[in-house]
């Protein structure tokens, strides 16, 4: 199928078939796309929508984050999960608002060189802000290139320059149209070519698809790691962050006993979150920054 068709059909698909979301509003500005894009990272769509709202109705610009302390921004990050985000986030609207006048800047050399922003979340504020023509690859748009173009069911699990080529391959040429084919991408792995029950059927490059042509050959590569989370350190943390969320004073250190049993584990938990900087110990007492 040439190109220029596939375009024609994913962008079709897509204007029937996307999901109405706030980061996706015509006009959208670069802060809300850039907090979008750093709360969705590993986290769903269903997870971020309420928490994001509320973000953006209280830091509806980056000078206004940055204007608060890191503390609130780890409070109003709730349960979203890899706080340190937060953190990043508010680092990022520091210099926003320090070196440029509050507005996110649209090249894409100028986004990576904010705190926390890398090679995807630079591209995707460049492409859904400013309409750049950007190589935009999430888990989504991979998944679905790597099964339409070289009929594989998993990409590799970090971006190659081959990846990268055969992207831009695919990219058309118009910025706009450039920004829309790479978010309908997502829409496509997001809403069909999912990672463990891929819809075919109403796929818009299903009779292209070089993985349904080769029979849906299984993945063969490295085994793919299966996140857990009950148990684990990041279970401990998620518990005494979620304390010190729910007190608007600091709370005594011994206070995190009633969090978590495993005294070893818990000290661990509550050494990794002062090290990076979500907890901050005086007196005896915990608190957020």
């Amino acid at each position: 199928m040439p190109t220029s068709v596939a375009h024609q059909q994913v962008l079709e698909w897509y204007a029937d078939h996307r999901r109405l979301l706030p980061w996706r509003e015509p006009g959208i500005g670069g802060w809300a796309v850039l907090v979008s894009e750093v709360m969705l990272q590993q986290t769903p769509v269903a997870r971020v929508l309420p928490v994001y709202e509320a973000w953006m109705r209280r830091w509806p610009t980056a000078s206004a984050l940055a204007a608060d302390t890191p503390g609130q921004a780890v409070r109003g990050w709730g349960r979203l999960g890899y706080p340190r985000r937060a953190l990043r986030l508010h680092a990022a609207a520091t210099v926003i608002d320090g070196e440029h006048t509050g507005v996110v800047p649209a090249a894409y050399d100028e986004l990576r060189r904010l705190p926390g922003v890398g090679d995807y979340t630079a591209a995707a504020v460049a492409a859904f802000a400013y309409r750049q023509r950007a190589i935009v690859l999430d888990t989504n748009v991979r998944r679905v290139l790597a099964r339409w173009r070289t009929g594989v069911q998993f990409p590799p699990r970090h971006v190659t320059a081959t990846e990268r080529a055969r992207a831009e391959e695919v990219l058309p040429t118009d910025g706009d149209v450039a920004a829309t084919w790479s978010v309908a991408l997502m829409e496509v792995g997001a809403l069909l070519c999912t990672a463990t029950s891929p819809a075919c059927a109403p796929c818009p490059v299903r009779d292209s698809c070089a993985w349904r042509v080769a029979g849906y050959p299984a993945y063969d590569g490295p085994p793919r790691r299966v996140q857990s989370y009950a148990g684990t350190d990041r279970q401990c943390r998620g518990r005494i962050l979620a304390l010190l969320r729910d007190s608007d004073e600091p709370i005594p250190a011994a206070a995190v006993t009633s969090v978590w049993d495993d005294a070893v584990q818990r000290q661990r938990a509550l050494d990794s979150l002062l090290e990076d900087g979500l907890v901050v110990e005086n007196d005896e007492t915990l608190a957020l920054p």
